[in-house]
C-alpha cells in the first residue's frame, strides 16, 4: 500500500512505531481516568447537579480535554506520559483544526462499539498503528523523537 504521506517510514524507521499499540492502550486508560475525574468534580462543584446530564457533560469533557491537550502539544496527557506524539499527513504537529477534526472523528467513531473494535483492529494491525480516525485524517501516533 502506498501512502502519500510524509510521516516516518515504518520500514525504515521503525523506531517510531514500535511499542506504539500498547502505549497508546494506556494513554487511552490514563486519559479516561482523568476525564471521569475532572466530571465527577464538575458534578460535585456543582452540588451533583451535573451528574443528571452525565453523558453530555462527559462528551463536553473529554472533547475539551483531548482537543486542548492536542492542540497544544500534539498529545494528550496521557500520550506525554507514554511518550507519544500525533503527527499530521504532512509529519508536522497537528495545528489547532487538525486537533478538534482528530477529536471530534475520535469521538464520534468511538459511540459505535463496531467502529472501535475496527479502530482497534487497525491500531494493532496496520503498519502505522493508526486508529480508523487517524486512517481518516492520515494522522499517526508516533514515539516522540528525543
Amino acid at each position: 500500500m502506498t501512502y502519500n504521506s510524509a510521516l516516518p517510514d515504518p520500514d525504515y524507521d521503525h523506531a517510531y512505531y514500535d511499542g506504539v499499540p500498547a502505549k497508546r492502550l494506556f494513554a487511552w486508560v490514563i486519559d479516561v481516568l482523568i476525564v471521569t475525574l475532572i466530571t465527577l468534580v464538575l458534578g460535585v462543584i456543582t452540588l451533583t447537579a451535573l451528574l443528571w446530564i452525565w453523558p453530555v457533560v462527559y462528551v463536553t469533557v473529554a472533547f475539551l480535554y483531548r482537543w486542548g491537550s492536542v492542540a497544544t502539544w500534539s498529545a494528550t496527557l496521557g500520550m506525554r506520559l507514554m511518550n507519544l506524539q500525533l503527527r499530521g499527513r504532512t509529519g508536522h504537529v497537528l495545528s489547532t483544526g487538525e486537533a478538534a477534526a482528530h477529536t471530534g472523528l475520535y469521538l464520534f467513531l468511538s459511540a459505535s462499539m463496531i467502529l472501535q473494535l475496527v479502530s482497534v483492529g487497525a491500531i494493532a494491525l496496520s503498519q502505522r498503528h493508526q486508529g480508523l480516525h487517524d486512517l481518516i485524517l492520515g494522522t499517526a501516533a508516533l514515539n516522540r523523537p528525543q
